[in-house]
């Protein structure tokens, strides 16, 4: 198309847009309760699109830390926790995790490393000043290499001190913070859920992290402590991360790891694995496929509220073609045509909706930035959903405008000049 053909549509387009901003300044509260349906679709939509962005960057930057080739060994892969008071029989009749099988795969010739780790939920208290329930987890002081973060203050474990199961934590700096105040943790004894432990270190966890069991960190302890001054979990609070070494294939390291355990589980072949691996891809693929439900529902709830709003723009077109009749015979009586008329309030009514749009997505950004501090997870600007949102609201406008355009295109000129 040449340039002589498209500037004055353009400029036609832009008309109408002004046209169409006027109509909206002329009554603000009906305009506003018009697209107030269209606000709170894109809203909704923009919201759950930062908090699920949010999520997916968090896990995916938390798998750089630990190395995309890191999987894990747990007793059974659930997207949910089971009942361990309710365990199926299929479940219930699997062997628990043992240091020894642990152990068995650090030693083969694929893996770096692997160790058992265990987690409990408790308080964590300091001369009557305590915290709410945190994730208390029991490892070694290769923590930090399969979770990341970085040790502020003071040490980690001696093996000693891991054998021994000796009564030593490593604290979270805020768990610290919250509990201790100004006063210098270290060597202080802290009770957690009653049990007395020193303080040795202090850990800062990675800005954004999610583990296995995905719950925050609390407290950091040697795995024999926790195994005995607690009582675990050990079909949901036990599992045993791997590492291969450079070079060796997730592939490979899990086969081997698979031969280790069935060997000392004494399976035979033909049996099916008494155990479970997952990979960091299926827990990125087992959280897209929960967030996935999730956000369909959203994206259910706010197409009922975008349809609620082009109703909404439709009885207001309707509303504003009986109000402009005479207006309408005026512009026909002076040469408009019938596209003309059918134009205006079509740019009219997806304009109403833009704006509805543009709001929306300024609410569910604002939400979305707000939920995601309260949760404290780091997202960027859901940019291709911005301009989807754009898109879908200027054509929920035309859709929705259609009837009422038509209605005003057919009006008769000298019919509409006689109307009062």
């Amino acid at each position: 198309m040449s340039r002589r053909r498209w500037l004055p549509r353009v400029d036609h387009v832009a008309q109408n847009v002004a046209v169409a901003l006027g109509a909206i300044r002329a009554s603000k509260l009906r305009s506003g309760l018009t697209i107030l349906g269209v606000v709170i679709g894109v809203a909704t939509v923009m919201t759950m699109a930062s908090l699920v962005q949010g999520l997916r960057d968090q896990i995916v930057r938390t798998i750089e830390v630990a190395g995309p080739t890191t999987f894990y060994v747990l007793k059974v892969y659930s997207q949910t926790p089971v009942n361990p008071d309710r365990l199926p029989k299929e479940i219930r009749i699997r062997p628990d995790l043992s240091v020894a099988e642990a152990q068995r795969i650090a030693a083969l010739p694929e893996i770096a490393y692997a160790a058992l780790w265990g987690q409990v939920l408790s308080r964590i208290e300091f001369e009557g000043r305590r915290t709410q329930g945190v994730a208390v987890f029991g490892a070694d002081a290769d923590f930090q290499v399969i979770q990341g973060g970085e040790l502020l203050r003071g040490r980690w474990f001696t093996r000693s001190e891991e054998s021994g199961g000796d009564a030593v934590v490593v604290l979270r700096d805020e768990v610290a913070e919250t509990i201790f105040g100004l006063v210098d943790p270290i060597d202080k004894l802290v009770r957690i859920g009653g049990r007395p432990a020193r303080v040795i270190g202090l850990y800062e966890q990675p800005g954004n992290i999610f583990s296995p069991p995905g719950s925050e960190i609390g407290a950091i302890v040697p795995y024999r402590m926790l195994e005995r001054q607690f009582t675990l979990d050990k079909t949901n609070g036990l599992w045993i991360p791997v590492k291969p070494r450079p070079g060796v294939t997730v592939s490979d390291a899990q086969g081997a790891a698979t031969v280790a355990l069935r060997n000392l589980r004494r399976l035979r072949p033909g049996e099916t694995n008494s155990f479970d691996m997952v990979t960091q891809d299926q827990v990125l693929e087992t959280f897209n496929s929960l967030t996935a439900v999730f956000f369909l529902v959203m994206i259910v709830l706010s197409s009922v509220a975008l349809l609620v709003g082009g109703i909404g723009v439709m009885a207001i077109m309707m509303v504003s073609v009986t109000d402009r009749t005479r207006e309408i015979g005026v512009r026909k009586a002076v040469g408009a045509t019938t596209a003309d008329i059918r134009m205006q309030f079509l740019v009219e009514a997806a304009t109403l909706t833009a704006l509805g749009g543009v709001l929306g997505i300024v609410v569910g950004v604002g939400a979305g930035k707000l939920a995601t501090a309260l949760l404290d997870i780091d997202t960027g600007f859901p940019l291709t959903l911005t301009l989807v949102s754009v898109a879908v609201s200027i054509a929920i406008g035309v859709v929705f405008g259609v009837i009422p355009a038509n209605r005003a295109a057919r009006l008769d000129p000298v019919d509409a000049l006689r109307y009062e």
